[in-house]
């Protein structure tokens, strides 16, 4: 379970993509450069502050991640407001798994 995992309702990042649906969208919140750094295999980078403009697809659920899992918090928040189906799974703060770059 991440640090910041009391405060956003998640559970550990490892659970989370345990429980994600196949037609799931992976959705990491963290900066471009962040993101280049290494992400999640699959995953689709949208900064928590360009998300009210994005493209985002409706009618699949997503499932949200940042770095200690605050971003990822406050943009699920932001997405269910917006009547979307979104998981926070925290942060990649303790993942030890497979990253991309």
């Amino acid at each position: 379970m991440g640090f910041f995992s009391f405060l956003t309702g998640g559970s550990s990042l490892e659970a989370g993509l345990a429980r994600m649906e196949k037609n799931g969208v992976l959705l990491d919140v963290r900066t471009p450069e962040e993101y280049a750094g290494g992400h999640l295999p699959g995953a689709v980078n949208i900064p928590l502050d360009q998300l009210s403009s994005a493209q985002i697809p409706q009618g699949r659920p997503l499932y949200v991640y940042c770095h200690s899992g605050a971003r990822s918090g406050e943009a699920c928040r932001w997405l269910k407001r917006s009547g979307y189906q979104a998981e926070n799974l925290g942060g990649l703060m303790g993942y030890r798994g497979k990253l991309e770059r």
